[in-house]
């Protein structure tokens, strides 16, 4: 699991990155060759590289989601548990002051 998960968040990343080097790329080809204008490859770029952004986000919800899921399926203790458990330390310790006390 622990594999996947770094082998999904390389794909993910090289994604991102090599991204804009290649819309670039693929952007000067296209002017070069006189396939598109200057404002055309700026508006293609931009255009790909927010679609490039959205595909990046959905990648990092999905990602999220899939490690939440395993946590959960390998019952570890969340922050809300372990704070849960913090907070019932303490008061026991004060029930056990109090008690010293009497």
């Amino acid at each position: 699991m622990k594999e996947l998960l770094k082998n999904m968040l390389f794909m993910g990343a090289g994604a991102a990155f090599l991204t804009k080097e290649k819309i670039e790329e693929l952007k000067n080809e296209l002017v070069d060759k006189g396939k598109l204008t200057q404002d055309e490859g700026k508006e293609l770029v931009d255009e790909w590289m927010k679609k490039s952004e959205t595909l990046k986000d959905q990648f990092e919800l999905k990602l999220n989601q899939m490690v939440a899921d395993q946590i959960k399926k390998m019952n570890l203790a969340t922050a809300e548990d372990i704070q849960e458990l913090r907070r019932k330390i303490e008061e026991l310790q004060v029930a056990i002051n109090a008690r010293a006390e009497e």
